[in-house]
């Protein structure tokens, strides 16, 4: 495992579910290799709603994209723009920093162009 500070960001994305193949579809257009889905459901103050008496959390899903930093705003922005807060997916972007990385295929194929 090899120290890549300031290479690659986690960028997460949380949104209502059966919008995650539209986060992915979004992020493939950007640049991104692929991603990660996960199911959640929300935990927040305003999630839980009421019907017929019983309180009901909306399912979520949790998409994950391990980019480049070179191109993670590109990636993010095209989220935001076909699934952000406003759109029925109602989703929520951030990036977090990634220092250290192993076991991915297309990391050669970075290599090999930081090298040119």
């Amino acid at each position: 495992m090899e120290d890549r500070k300031d290479v690659f960001s986690l960028i997460v994305t949380i949104v209502n579910r059966g919008y995650s193949e539209e986060v992915m579809d979004a992020a493939r257009d950007a640049g991104a290799k692929g991603g990660t889905i996960l199911y959640a459901h929300g935990a927040g103050l305003h999630e839980a709603e009421t019907f017929f008496g019983i309180s009901i959390h909306p399912e979520k899903e949790l998409v994950l994209v391990l980019a480049a930093n070179d191109i993670r705003p590109v990636i993010m922005q095209s989220i935001v723009k076909r699934v952000g807060m406003t759109s029925e997916g109602a989703g929520i972007t951030f990036s977090l920093p990634v220092t250290n990385v192993a076991g991915i295929a297309h990391l050669n194929n970075f290599e090999e162009k930081k090298e040119e």
